[in-house]
This record gives C-alpha cells, structure tokens and sequence, in this order.
C-alpha cells in the first residue's frame, strides 16, 4: 500500500493595496487638516498694550502701535488719520534704514484684525518686507 502524495501547486496570495492605499491617504488628509486648525487654536499669546509698548532705539526698526479703538503712531508719532495711505507715508518717513529697516507691529490685544492688516499693506506700499509682530509670553509660559 503506497500513498501517493500529489503536490499542488500552491498559490500565492495577492495582497491589493489599492483600498489600503485609499484608507491611508484619507487618514494623512485628515492629519493634516486637523493639524492646520490646531495650530492656530492651540497658539496662547497675551499681546502688550500698544501704548505699553517701549521704543527700542534699533536703526533699523520701525515701531508701529495699533491701539484698541485703531489709532495708528509709527516711532511715537500719532498718525492723523487711519487710511492706509497715510500710514504708508508715516511708514516711509519713520523708515530710517529705508528698504533694510524693520516694521515691528504692536498691536492691542483688542484691536480689530482690519488695523493690523491695514499696517501690513502699508508696509508692502512703503516697500518694506521685513514685518514682525511685538509679544509677550502668557503666564503660563512666564510661570515656569
């Protein structure tokens, strides 16, 4: 009595990748969404009040103060009025290291968003492209 053992042939199985592929993409699309609206949720700054706000005696910088009701001075100097035309001739007369100097805005931690986007556009009309904002650390960071 013999057995006779057949070998089949065996086959391989197939892996497709393509719904795995589809499930990770939405899960990296959902990372990256969620990451994007965290950052700007999980950001605690206590902007200074702008009349707070000291001048530094640097050449090149140009302290502009936004304060809450939106009244504009660039280096101490009250702006007339709140027009970006008249902040952008305040800007080029307050720029003393012309196109290198540096715009720094301190802006009221309750001035509107327009004033501070009105600054932006003025620096970009003076053509002054280095803009940076004045902060201060929140007391949870001071507390450590």
């Amino acid at each position: 009595m013999s057995m006779n053992f057949k070998t089949r042939a065996r086959e391989e199985p197939e892996i497709n990748l393509i719904p795995f592929i589809d499930v990770l993409l939405v899960v990296v699309i959902f990372l990256m969404l969620s990451t994007t609206y965290s950052k700007f949720t999980e950001l605690q700054l206590s902007l200074p009040l702008a009349d707070a706000e000291a001048l530094r005696d640097y050449p090149k910088d140009v302290l502009v103060t936004v304060n809450s009701e939106g009244t504009y001075t660039v280096n101490s100097v009250p702006v007339a009025g709140r027009s970006v035309e008249l902040v952008t001739a305040a800007l080029v007369a307050g720029a003393k290291a012309g196109k290198e100097s540096v715009v720094i805005i301190s802006a009221d931690a309750s001035a509107k968003h327009q004033s501070v986007v009105t600054v932006m556009e003025a620096a970009r009309r003076a053509g002054l492209s280095q803009v940076t904002f004045a902060t201060q650390a929140s007391n949870q960071n001071s507390a450590k």
